[in-house]
This record gives C-alpha cells, sequence and structure tokens, in this order.
C-alpha cells in the first residue's frame, strides 16, 4: 500500500469530520468508519483534493442513512 502524505491525510480528516459534524456526537465509531473507507479507497485511486473527499464523503453518508432507513 502506497503510504499518502500529509496533505492528503489532513484533507481526508477534514471532510470526514466536516460531513460526520450534522450526526449526533459526530456520528458513532461504525458510521465514521465506513465512510473513512470510502475516503481511503478513493484517495488510493488518485482523489486527493479537499472538495472531491467533501463530496464523497457526503455521498458515503447519504448511501449509510438509506440504508439504515430502508
Amino acid at each position: 500500500m502506497k503510504k499518502l502524505d500529509e496533505r492528503i491525510a489532513a484533507n481526508m480528516d477534514v471532510a470526514l469530520e466536516q460531513v460526520c459534524r450534522v450526526l449526533p456526537h459526530g456520528g458513532d465509531h461504525e458510521i465514521r468508519k465506513r465512510v473513512a473507507k470510502k475516503l481511503l479507497h478513493s484517495a488510493r485511486r488518485g482523489v486527493t483534493t479537499l472538495g472531491d473527499f467533501m463530496t464523497i464523503a457526503r455521498t458515503a453518508l447519504s448511501e449509510i442513512s438509506l440504508k439504515k432507513s430502508a
């Protein structure tokens, strides 16, 4: 596995924190873990901008919410 540089890791962290901020107490561990996995997968595929990470994190959270309500 290729190590992520500090800027990419920081962008991923900011996206995770910002998106999970809307959840009670910042989201539970399982939700945060699932969003983080999506972010990590995207980073490994070359996505590195904060804007892209924000979109990915929002989409992941929406998908998780839809699955829980179904």
